[in-house]
């Protein structure tokens, strides 16, 4: 181990998942790239669909088994469920649990459903997680050049003695170990992760650019202008920080572009946003946003529904949608 808390292929033992077959419920993005990177790298799999699931081809072509989501549960050692958060107690009651036997390792890629309750094992159940740090589609890609996408990877109960075994074998298998595994636990990872979408990465970023957009175009600037500047160009931004992280973005662009992050940005971020971040923080931390997103599944999503749709009708949806068109090099592999 080279650095504490973080693991590498040399680390973890493949043999581990030898005579055992791995159960991957779902092929969506992360599905598919679990799925056959765990393949490629020997291990015995079973993809777990609904019957009238628009993946199974997909899923058949590369020749793996498909089977219904309560026989590849009950078929799996090991039952990788890769399906979205607010379904995922739903299925587990109706298809997963019968299936899943004491000795079985119970793994997610998202603590979600574990550190808010959704989903609770029998005590004879080993659970584990590995979350790529990454969009499924990069993940396949780095394995299949022989390169890895980070991991996070936990245990959150260790019935047979073996999970973290088990899990760090299925972290190195889907190509985590060639670039890093970093331990964590379930509830840092959920936490987290909400925080980020929710703070920075979906709510903070897009409602930024929106309200950039509109005072652009509130004090009459042209609304092409407007988007270009507040939108377009974050793809620019954002690509340098992640190459070379915040310095190295400004060490990339104009004196004052840099001058005027350094000195602007604290007004737009200031005393206000940090107390909300803090807000946002709290209600994920103590379960209330859980609640209120299962919440508004079991009523049947009108007002996430009509949410989208105001989203859908902004201006700078219809602004964008023309511009976009004007640049056919413009793709999106999402």
């Amino acid at each position: 181990m080279a650095d504490e808390g973080i693991f590498y292929d040399k680390d973890a033992d493949l043999a581990a998942l030898d005579g055992k077959t791995v159960a991957i419920l779902g092929y969506g993005s992360q599905g598919h790239a679990h799925a056959l990177n765990l393949r490629d790298s020997g291990v015995d799999v079973v993809v777990g669909l609904r019957e009238n699931s628009e993946s199974r081809r997909e899923a058949e072509s590369e020749g793996l088994t498909v089977l219904d989501v309560a026989d590849a549960a009950s078929r799996g050692d090991v039952v990788m469920v890769l399906l979205p958060d607010e379904r995922q107690a739903e299925i587990w009651s109706a298809e997963i649990a019968d299936g899943i036997a004491d000795g079985n390792l119970l793994m997610f890629a998202h603590g979600f459903s574990i550190r808010f309750g959704q989903i609770e094992a029998p005590a004879g159940v080993d659970i584990g997680m590995v979350a790529p740090k990454g969009p499924g589609h990069l993940v396949r890609r780095q394995y299949v050049e022989g390169r890895g996408v980070p991991c996070l990877m936990a245990v959150e109960q260790d019935a047979t003695g073996n999970a973290r075994e088990l899990v760090l074998a299925y972290a190195s298998a889907i190509g985590g170990g060639r670039a890093g595994i970093i331990e964590t636990n379930f509830s840092d990872e959920a936490e987290t992760d909400l925080f980020g979408e929710q703070a920075v990465l979906c709510g903070g970023a897009t409602e930024l650019v929106q309200a950039g957009f509109e005072t652009l175009v509130e004090a009459g600037y042209d609304p092409r202008l407007a988007y270009f500047e507040c939108l377009h160009e974050l793809k620019l931004i954002v690509d340098l920080m992640y190459e070379k992280g915040i310095q190295g973005m400004r060490h990339s662009i104009s004196n004052t572009a840099e001058y005027g992050d350094m000195t602007r940005g604290s007004k737009v971020i200031g005393p206000e946003s940090r107390a909300a971040m803090k807000e946002i923080l709290a209600d994920i931390q103590s379960g209330d946003f859980a609640k209120e997103w299962i919440a508004e599944n079991q009523a049947g999503g009108e007002n996430f529904d009509r949410m989208r749709k105001e989203g859908a009708d902004h201006q700078i949806e219809k602004v964008g949608g023309g511009l976009r068109s004007m640049m056919p090099w413009i793709e999106t592999e999402f």
